[in-house]
């Protein structure tokens, strides 16, 4: 089934669309401009501080060992980078957070499993907190604002504790299909002991028992240096592209079209276009282009386990465009 186009919500055919100011009100419509309260004194989580330091001095270390790993865990590594990244971007993203697009119980459980190994917080989580980063963006109420530098919005939101306008304006954000969805509830209950196994210890051991590689090698490489990689990729979304890239949708936000970003973290990086049109499935009007989530979700409708794609149509952009976007200013990072 093709994707449905966001201008006709009947549910009565293959197209799902709605009119450029409803499209608009998704977007801005929700966003408080009462959320200005002062930024309170810094609070440090310094668990997180030594964990996540850890993890990337692992992950440096790990760089080194490449060359000594054998070529079916470099592979390995690989697959292992595509299921984690689907589970964050096919699934907490674009399935969840936006319901972009809808998926059968199979594909569902698969992605839940995929986020286990991507170890990002829970769905529920994840796409709570992105929801509240579109209703209030680049505001004290966003968890990643980019406003407050490019380190805390890569990493450095997850070192302190939130600004409370988040925990205040968040509670306003509904979760109800979140905590109604089963695969969803089971993997929070279950977190920790889901990761424990899918994002370390099977990372680790299939090298070892499968092809013979060094369990020393096979976790610093297939577990630490995969996982910070994958870490690292998303949290690019949030900081390089809020700052760099062109705005060719909406030149009066910070969310930019980053193609670095697109390439790294599977097709996330055409931000302008996602904040101004975030419920289409594809966050680009590009298709395939650097795009690897889109390609996966249009292979699983293929295969009858997604359906529902929500598009936008092409007229619609280009109004929107012609209103308030602007032609590339500066050059891709």
């Amino acid at each position: 089934m093709p994707p449905r186009n966001i201008e006709d919500m009947s549910g009565g055919g293959e197209t799902d669309t709605l009119g450029l100011d409803q499209i608009e009100q998704l977007v801005n419509g929700a966003t408080d401009a009462a959320v200005t309260a002062k930024r309170p004194p810094r609070q440090i989580v310094w668990r997180n501080v030594v964990l996540f330091s850890l993890l990337h001095a692992g992950a440096f270390y790990a760089i080194f060992l490449l060359p000594q790993a054998m070529y079916q865990t470099l592979l390995w590594s690989m697959f292992l980078y595509f299921l984690s990244a689907m589970g964050i971007t096919a699934g907490a993203h674009r399935l969840w957070s936006h319901r972009s697009y809808k998926a059968k119980l199979p594909l569902r459980i698969f992605l839940v499993f995929c986020n286990c190994i991507a170890f990002q917080n829970s769905v529920f989580e994840w796409a709570r907190d992105h929801r509240a980063h579109h209703k209030f963006s680049e505001t004290n109420a966003d968890p990643h604002n980019a406003k407050r530098g490019f380190f805390f919005a890569h990493i450095g939101w997850l070192l302190v504790k939130k600004h409370p306008e988040v925990k205040q304006k968040g509670k306003s954000v509904d979760v109800s299909d979140l905590t109604n969805d089963p695969a969803i509830t089971f993997q929070h209950r279950h977190y920790l002991k889901l990761v424990l196994v899918l994002c370390f210890i099977i990372p680790t051991y299939v090298p070892v028992y499968m092809w013979g590689e060094s369990a020393y090698i096979a976790f610093y490489v297939a577990a630490l240096l995969r996982y910070a990689t994958v870490l690292n990729a998303t949290w690019l979304v949030n900081s390089a592209a809020h700052i760099w890239g062109h705005r060719p949708y909406d030149h009066r936000i910070n969310p930019a079209e980053n193609m670095a970003v697109a390439f790294c973290a599977t097709g996330e990086g055409f931000h302008n276009y996602h904040h101004v049109f975030p419920h289409d499935y594809s966050t680009s009007e590009f298709g395939w282009h650097l795009n690897l989530t889109t390609l996966f979700i249009d292979t699983m409708a293929r295969l009858g386990l997604a359906y529902d794609r929500r598009k936008v149509p092409l007229d619609v952009i280009q109004r929107r465009q012609q209103r308030t976007g602007i032609l590339r200013e500066d050059k891709l990072s």
